[in-house]
């Protein structure tokens, strides 16, 4: 055996000289230190990803995106297909944590600078990586066809709408026409299972190759510590990683089996917007700042202006590695940790305030 594996080896180093990627990933080591967990998101954002797509590809031999079977599809995988209920919600669960671990990844890295020099574009891809995902969820909410995800959608839709200049446009290529139909499911499917996908694995190539040359950022104390302890990558890093991977999946599978993610009622669209209705959480944040803006505010639309400060809030987070000048020249500046505390701290209120506040 031993044998027909070096032979096995020899084959592939002689026509793809692999043998460089070999010393690449055992000279690799990844910086120790008291924020080390940190490092661990990025890797668990990517295992949720896989499980989406493997989720995702299994549904999809059941599914029917058209408005007369898109419910009954689902409602058909959830009671008649063996273990359909199960695969849907790992699916949906998936994807909810999935998103929820990007935002820690996010914030975890802009808490410890990793956007500094040489990583600018790094950071960038990532920033773009996580408004991906969350179109991702965007999409992929309105498929099952039920109530919920009609409503939601044709509010999410209507605001977009009101985005400056291009709004009316976007709206219709959204819905693919004025209201929710059978086009904007279609289109829906279609951006959900084909096109972010695609643009998703385009951005998350980019950015593992930009880790993987780069290495992984160290905070400011570390890199400047001459005793600074380094771990190998492979094994030792990325057995942890499986590891860390394996109790992600045992806590997707608790929530699944002991909270299956429901069908709920069959939309109709002739029916009036039920009390309540609400976006994905991680848009609540933004979808109940709009509902606490003034109708006017002077001469201007409140609803336009709060659009326009999503996305300078948008456009400062995707170019802060050169507006944290401090960074640059590697010193400490406490002003950015500062805003960024705020920005969770008014994520979490407003989030709070969607869910438990007086509804407006």
């Amino acid at each position: 055996m031993p044998k027909l594996t070096k032979k096995i080896y020899d084959w592939f180093e002689e026509r793809y000289g692999i043998a460089d990627f070999k010393d690449f990933f055992a000279k690799k080591t990844v910086p120790v230190h008291k924020h080390f967990l940190w490092y661990y998101f990025g890797g668990i954002t990517l295992f949720l990803f896989c499980v989406q797509v493997v989720t995702g590809i299994l549904l999809l031999f059941y599914y029917k995106s058209t408005v007369a079977e898109a419910f009954e599809s689902v409602k058909f995988i959830m009671t008649k297909v063996e273990f359909g209920w199960l695969i849907r919600s790992i699916h949906a669960w998936s994807a909810n944590l999935m998103i929820f671990s990007a935002f820690i990844h996010l914030f975890s890295t802009f808490f410890l600078k990793s956007y500094r020099q040489p990583r600018e574009l790094t950071w960038m891809t990532g920033v773009g990586l996580l408004g991906i995902l969350m179109g991702l969820g965007f999409t992929g909410y309105l498929l099952p066809w039920n109530e919920l995800s009609f409503f939601a959608t044709k509010v999410g839709t209507q605001i977009a709408g009101s985005v400056p200049i291009v709004g009316s446009y976007l709206r219709t290529v959204l819905r693919g026409g004025e209201e929710i139909s059978d086009a904007t499911l279609t289109r829906f499917f279609a951006f959900h299972v084909m096109v972010l996908p695609i643009v998703i694995a385009a951005f998350l190539g980019i950015h593992l190759l930009m880790v993987q040359l780069q290495g992984m950022s160290e905070p400011l104390s570390v890199s400047r510590d001459p005793n600074k302890k380094e771990m190998k990558f492979f094994p030792n890093f990325l057995l942890r990683d499986f590891l860390v991977w394996l109790l992600v999946f045992a806590g997707l599978l608790t929530l699944s089996v002991f909270f299956p993610w429901e069908l709920g009622k069959k939309a109709d669209p002739f029916t009036a917007t039920p009390v309540g209705i609400k976006p994905e959480w991680y848009f609540l944040w933004m979808f109940q700042t709009l509902k606490f803006i003034p109708a006017k505010i002077l001469a201007f639309d409140g609803e336009v202006l709060g659009i326009l400060g999503f996305g300078v809030a948008g456009a400062i987070l995707l170019f802060i590695p050169f507006i944290d000048i401090w960074s640059k020249k590697e010193k400490r500046n406490p002003l950015f940790a500062v805003i960024g505390i705020l920005a969770i701290l008014y994520i979490l209120f407003m989030t709070y305030q969607a869910y438990f506040g007086p509804q407006r």
